[in-house]
């Protein structure tokens, strides 16, 4: 079987700077999460349709015009979380404890002499909108590919010489003084780490990685991520003859995300270069070890509407604009090798990080709800929630800001399959520029709307009320995958931002939920138990989609199983 790999050539626009964002981390700032008071995870965030509690406001503005008094609450959480990984039969567990503030917040209401608007209301919260803390790894027995020949493919792509990769005293790679095309880092890295060797011929410099035939290993990953996506409101609502009641809710989000990830080989019998860059077959055991951080701010505007036509029903209505975000990532790697007796380390740019401003939109949602109020004791509610995540957009920095944009020029990029040790066929090249219409974004865009489709959430909540203090309360909540099927069967050629190569593929989220509250007085406490399940696909690094199937590498990957295990404590006191 011929392995190649196609493989994104990272042109680099600047000294420390990389157009480097791709569809992956689109998802990343986009994704959803069930964080709130204790009652509204308990009924699995079913509020649509009933508002009066502090995180409805940020789901359906509309549940600020509810109250009929004010208030003034918080909420703590336990957030226990576990990984499962499984590749080949062989499985690996992990999991760690986080302490979460959920929410902070008020709500005062200003009484008007008026039957026909009695008040209006004013929210003022604070809600951790996701949680990205999560770790997982893993062993895979089997390779049938190598890192390195990914590496390759980016040499080769680039059309990359030796003089392009060796630094000397003149000369840095990393940080050119031509003003000129500056190197992918990656490239750069798998050169200094002897991830790659280079054969001249014909005029022309051709790159392998270690991985040829009779290689034959196994490899390792680890990935921890941390941060949250936090959201501070500013509500106003009110109700109209308490049949209609009306919100809009202002929203400044505070994103930080980072990601620190190791993907390790043991290769036996691996190509690796020597003295002058004569090949040695000896093994060959390295690690890569990546840090990427995404941060920033935006804003995004929501309204809302619930119809109570009778004492029974209640019908809400919400509508989220997109959220703007200015967002900087950072990025670096360093590798540790061992090769036969000798070991060392390579950096990227010395260890400097490199940078990347950006601008991104999320999708908008469209959200629609129904809730069934039986007497004083029941409540039966349902929402259901649709996200369209293939209207993500990425865009150059200053897109939000009042002004132009002058895009600067750029060279192409080109997508080129990595040659192998064994005679054959190589994939034929397929030129790719992201850079159509003038926009260098463009293909990531594009592969926005290829990866990802639109999900449906569907959460169903109940209470019941045993004494006019004391009720129990349940849920269940769906969210289906958003990442389409050509994805997930491997099928598409996959960006990846930096010098990260690895991603992951979620799939559908199921939450379960229960709790119980206790009112006393003015004063209030609630309790909630969320079970939070969602199964994933880690790739190592992107497959090699050939249409031939007998020439189709898949890339190293692990099924995730990732599992939340959360209590959490709200307590408040209404006036």
């Amino acid at each position: 079987m011929n392995k190649n790999l196609l493989f994104l050539a990272l042109t680099l626009a600047g000294a420390g700077t990389a157009y480097a964002q791709s569809a992956i981390d689109a998802y990343r700032i986009s994704q959803p999460d069930l964080k709130g008071t204790a009652r509204f995870m308990s009924m699995a965030g079913a509020f649509g349709a009933l508002g009066g509690d502090l995180s409805s406001i940020s789901q359906n503005p509309a549940g600020i015009g509810v109250y009929r008094s004010g208030e003034i609450g918080f909420t703590l959480d336990l957030d226990c979380q576990n990984s499962s990984s499984n590749s080949q039969g062989f499985k690996t567990d992990m999991s760690q404890t986080k302490f979460l503030l959920n929410n902070i917040g008020a709500v005062l209401t200003m009484r008007l002499p008026s039957a026909t608007i009695p008040n209006i209301n004013f929210g003022f919260t604070y809600n951790k909108g996701v949680s990205f803390n999560r770790q997982y790894g893993g062993n895979i027995p089997t390779l049938n590919n190598s890192l390195s020949n990914y590496v390759a493919g980016i040499a080769n792509g680039n059309e990359l010489t030796e003089n392009d990769l060796a630094a000397t005293d003149s000369y840095d790679p990393y940080n050119p003084t031509d003003g000129g095309y500056v190197v992918p880092w990656m490239a750069i890295l798998g050169y200094d780490g002897y991830l790659i060797t280079p054969s001249e011929g014909n005029d022309k410099t051709t790159w392998f990685g270690q991985w040829g035939n009779g290689t034959s290993g196994n490899g390792a990953f680890y990935v921890k991520e941390k941060g949250s996506l936090d959201e501070y409101n500013i509500a106003i609502g009110g109700n109209i003859s308490n049949v209609v009641y009306w919100g809009m809710n202002f929203d400044i989000i505070n994103f930080n995300y980072s990601l620190n990830s190791v993907w390790g080989e043991n290769l036996t019998d691996a190509f690796v270069p020597g003295h002058n860059n004569q090949i040695v077959r000896e093994s060959a055991n390295w690690n890569l070890n990546n840090f990427y951080n995404i941060h920033g701010s935006g804003f995004n505007y929501q309204l809302g509407l619930i119809l109570k036509p009778i004492q029974e029903l209640r019908l809400g209505f919400a509508f989220h604009t997109p959220t703007w975000f200015n967002l900087t990532e950072s990025f670096g790697a360093n590798l540790n090798y061992k090769y036969g007796g000798e070991s060392g380390t390579a950096t990227t740019n010395g260890g400097l990080l490199g940078y990347n401003d950006m601008c991104f939109r999320t999708p908008w949602k469209l959200m629609a709800s129904v809730a069934g109020v039986i007497g004083s004791k029941f409540i039966l509610s349902a929402d259901y929630e649709w996200t369209p995540y293939n209207k993500m957009k990425i865009s150059a920095p200053g897109s939000y800001s009042i002004g132009s944009w002058d895009y600067p020029d750029y060279d192409d990029w080109y997508w080129y399959g990595a040659p192998t040790r064994k005679e054959g066929p190589v994939a034929p090249t397929r030129a790719y520029s992201p850079f159509g219409n003038n926009d260098p974004y463009a293909a990531y865009n594009a592969d926005i709307a290829n990866f990802y489709q639109s999900t449906s959430t569907i959460r169903i909540g109940a209470e019941y009320r045993v004494t006019p203090s004391f009720s129990v309360r349940a849920g269940y909540s769906y969210v289906s995958s958003p990442v389409t099927s050509s994805l997930k069967d491997n099928k598409e050629i996959v960006y990846t931002s930096g010098t990260l190569p690895n991603y992951r593929c979620d799939n559908e989220t199921n939450y379960i939920t229960c709790g119980f509250g206790y009112r006393y007085q003015r004063f209030y406490v609630d309790l909630a138990y969320v079970y939070k399940n969602m199964s994933s696909e880690y790739h190592a690094y992107t497959a090699d989609p050939n249409p031939d199937p007998n020439q189709y590498i898949p890339s190293p990957q692990s099924k995730l199983s990732l599992t939340n295990n959360q209590i959490v404590l709200s307590a408040g006191f209404r006036f």
